[in-house]
């Protein structure tokens, strides 16, 4: 895979956090770090439709560019409903720490000593999500800005915080310069600083 049609696949699956379950999401996630662009190309039309996730025009353009190359196929890409906006974000977000969580919670310590120095790494947040509805535990989301190597840098922190536990991780990291999708936006708004990068310019949130 090219680093272009890599880059469309990294922000289209960054677009479809919040709107795939977690389980599902990751797993691509870490599919395209791996370079399983085949696998990725074969299964993820057929989740879309499955889940009835509706893509916008550029998500579309962005499924299209990232995964025909590798096999998808065309009509499974045209049989993908198009919406015209994304509707409101169905969850939560806040900076507490939910109460199983223990005060020796070690993410933020082990991120930090990953990144630190890290030029490709600006800043990491974290906050909590939890279902609009109410119910159902709280995830914890991980809000990470970089410079290269975006769905690289995803599988890798993943599968830290699988070593950590989190069997279903949720790292969001996001390209300079994106606009935020309103999940990302509600989750940024409800985050508290982790770790810093050495990457110039790497706030997510201006200081």
């Amino acid at each position: 895979m090219d680093s272009y049609a890599e880059s469309d696949c990294h922000e289209l699956l960054l677009r479809l956090a919040g709107r795939l379950p977690d389980r599902q999401l990751w797993r691509f996630r870490d599919w395209l770090a791996a370079g399983a662009v085949t696998a990725l190309a074969r299964t993820l039309p057929l989740t879309l439709l499955r889940e009835r996730v509706g893509l916008t025009a550029e998500e579309s353009r962005l499924l299209t560019n990232a995964l025909r190359p590798a096999g998808a196929d065309p009509e499974r890409l045209n049989a993908l409903p198009w919406v015209d906006e994304i509707a409101e974000v169905d969850y939560t977000f806040t900076s507490e720490s939910p109460e199983w969580v223990s005060m020796g919670d070690s993410a933020g310590v082990v991120l930090g000593a990953i990144v630190r120095d890290r030029t490709d790494i600006g800043e990491v947040r974290g906050t909590w999500r939890l279902p609009r509805t109410g119910g159902g535990q709280a995830t914890r989301v991980v809000l990470v800005t970089a410079t290269t190597q975006c769905a690289k840098l995803s599988g890798e922190l993943q599968r830290v915080l699988r070593a950590l536990g989190e069997h279903e991780p949720s790292v969001e990291v996001i390209p300079r310069g994106i606009l935020l999708p309103r999940y990302h936006q509600a989750a940024l708004a409800a985050s508290v600083p982790l770790a810093m990068g050495a990457a110039e310019g790497g706030h997510l949130v201006p200081s």
